[in-house]
């Protein structure tokens, strides 16, 4: 077991797990903390915790002090360097004439570097963009391409269900989305219908999808036969959240709709083959 503490480094972003080095840490909490880019910035979200070993994927580093108005200043000053240099980006984008769009700029916390975040249908060659702006703002610059959902996720917004997105308000990582998931919550297959503002296929498609496969395996497939207290039918369409079966009867042509209760599965009909 090992005592550690969960920083996150952006505002409703992921937290991570530090060592907390005998410092008594509460959340809202803002300290300094040693990470692979260096010192930076980071706010508590999670309190002192014991966790195994197992659970822990790297050697954990250190927080290295509470952060002190010094350091809040110079998160300041970061800030503005970035936003030029943000400027700074967009203009050598267009003059190189490079497919890309910038969308973000970040100082460590030492100013070491900066890390420019774009966007791009393909992949772009920018060897000659990252010489040129490491010479203009005389710093190491890093480039990181990222896809349709992060860049969504900087920009923020409201879905259709009228609420903030939610990879903006507390997603910490984004899950597969797969169109099985729209299929087995009786969707109308046109991913236009439940796509998000990025695009892809909302997020939410997945909250509830163990759900509707677990309900699923309780009621028979459409174009089973079923009997009923009606007399015997086919299966024609199922309501998984009203748990309620539509049966095709095979006399009267009527389609009645019944609990799974009020049902049971017939035997093929298909005769068997004849000995040879």
């Amino acid at each position: 077991m090992a005592a550690v503490v969960g920083i996150a480094f952006r505002d409703r972003s992921r937290h991570y797990w530090f060592d907390p080095a005998g410092l008594d840490l509460s959340p809202g909490d803002r300290v300094v903390v040693e990470t692979v880019r260096g010192p930076e910035i980071g706010t508590v979200r999670k309190a002192a915790e014991d966790v195994s070993d197992e659970r822990l994927s790297s050697p954990l580093k250190k927080v290295l002090r509470r952060a002190t108005p010094g350091d809040e200043a110079q998160l300041v000053r970061n800030n503005e360097r970035a936003r030029a240099a943000f400027e700074t980006a967009c203009k050598r984008v267009r003059h190189f004439g490079l497919p890309m769009k910038v969308l973000s700029a970040e100082y460590t916390f030492d100013c070491s570097q900066v890390i420019i975040c774009f966007t791009a249908e393909n992949r772009v060659d920018f060897r000659e963009l990252v010489k040129d702006l490491a010479g203009r703002l005389r710093t190491r610059v890093q480039l990181y391409q990222v896809g349709a959902r992060d860049h969504t996720r900087m920009l923020g917004g409201y879905g259709t269900c009228g609420r903030e997105l939610c990879c903006r308000a507390f997603l910490t990582e984004f899950a597969p989305v797969s169109m099985r998931m729209a299929k087995d919550q009786s969707l109308f297959l046109n991913p236009a219908k439940f796509s998000g503002v990025c695009g892809k296929l909302m997020c939410c498609l997945r909250y509830e999808h163990d759900t509707y496969t677990e309900a699923r395996t309780r009621l028979p497939s459409v174009g089973s036969r079923v009997e009923t207290t009606h007399g015997s039918g086919r299966v024609v369409g199922i309501s998984v959240l009203k748990s309620e079966v539509t049966v095709a009867l095979d006399e009267s042509a009527a389609e009645v709709t019944l609990k799974p209760c009020d049902l049971r599965p017939l035997v093929s009909e298909t005769p068997a083959p004849a000995p040879r």
